[in-house]
């Protein structure tokens, strides 16, 4: 179990419980109990008093909910705003990435969540490259994680600002994707862990609704787009088919409110309409319940380790190839040694290592 592992993903293995003599398949019999199993609630205590990091991006143009939903997953005001531009608000001109952090604790296990905000995204009349400003920040955080990685006298706990998740919001048109949309998840989806979501679904009515989503998982599959969780990805034949469901499901169909009702005696989260309550917590309403217990209850740690193991992995060896002497820089940098640099006389010449001078 890797270190830092929530809490709850720690007790459903703490529920084996002590005595445990048997030995697995090919493993040597126990004469006794000698407490390995106590390992479990060692690394519970330790999560419990470091805690976690947690660092999730919203994409998609302005006015579709989306601190709206971040708040509401999250139940507290964790975004960076949680209403529209209002009269007085321009629009900025180019896309910005803006960031906002808390830590929010529950039943003793702390979380420093991050939210990532990407103001401007798809808004301009020309929205060409408009992705680029979001790519470049996903690649800084790798970049600023395998500096601090390769650093000789390295932090004890390095801090992780890489991005985990990116939520994409899908505009619900019930017609199809836009090139933006397509273009925004092929080029990010190697990069960080995409999960498109479909936003203001009380726009549409429940047939309305289906053959929405089915359309835009036509649509991701022909360009090619794979979103999180990834089919390469799945362990076993048990996470497979967890996952399938997951995925035959998706995009989920979301409404987000930071507001309360009083709906058959009890207080909800909902939006109110002429016609009734749209209750975000019923799954007969929409698919927010869906999207948080994937998000936050079955699937947070495993979002963590394919951004470390797989995402970052990637960029890591990409950048330690892409110049023979980038892995002794940054190496040399630690020592405070002048870097060395590569060359030869002609193109049959041997090479020599040329250390310059301070």
């Amino acid at each position: 179990l890797p270190f830092g592992a929530p809490c709850c993903l720690i007790d459903s293995l703490i529920s084996h419980g002590h005595g445990s003599s048997h030995s697995s398949s090919g493993g040597s019999t126990l004469l006794g109990y000698i407490g390995i199993d106590t390992i479990i609630e060692q690394m519970r205590k330790k999560t419990m008093k470091t805690g976690f990091d947690f660092n999730i991006m919203v994409a998609g143009h302005s006015g579709l909910g989306k601190s709206t939903l971040i708040n509401t997953l999250f139940k507290s005001q964790v975004s960076r705003r949680s209403t529209g531009w209002s009269r007085d608000e321009k629009i900025p001109k180019t896309v910005e990435i803006k960031s906002v952090s808390h830590v929010i604790e529950e039943g003793g296990v702390k979380m420093k969540l991050t939210v990532v905000d990407t103001p401007g995204f798809g808004d301009q009349i020309n929205n060409d490259n408009c992705w680029e400003p979001i790519s470049k920040y996903i690649n800084e955080q790798y970049e600023k994680f395998l500096k601090e990685e390769v650093n000789i006298a390295r932090k004890k706990r390095i801090p992780d600002t890489r991005v985990h998740c990116c939520l994409y919001f899908i505009s619900p048109t019930g017609h199809s994707l836009r090139q933006l949309d397509i273009e925004f998840m092929r080029r990010l989806s190697h990069s960080v862990n995409i999960i498109p979501v479909i936003a203001k679904a009380d726009t549409m009515t429940i047939e309305e609704r289906q053959e929405f989503k089915q359309r835009v998982r036509k649509e991701l599959e022909m360009s090619g787009i794979e979103f999180y969780p990834q089919k390469e990805f799945d362990e076993d034949m048990e996470d497979k088919s967890d996952n399938d469901k997951i995925r035959e499901a998706m995009p989920f169909a979301v409404v987000g409110s930071d507001k309360e009702y009083q709906v058959n005696g009890k207080r909800v989260l909902g939006r109110k309409t002429a016609w009734g309550i749209v209750e975000v917590e019923n799954p007969h309403h929409c698919e927010f319940a869906q999207l948080r217990d994937f998000l936050i209850r079955s699937h947070l740690q495993d979002l963590k380790e394919v951004t470390h193991n797989i995402q970052y992995e990637t960029y890591r060896a990409k950048r330690l190839n892409e110049n023979g002497g980038l892995w002794c820089n940054l190496l040399m940098s630690s020592f405070l040694i002048p870097p060395i640099s590569l060359s030869t006389s002609s193109p049959t010449s041997s090479w020599h290592i040329h250390i310059s001078k301070p």
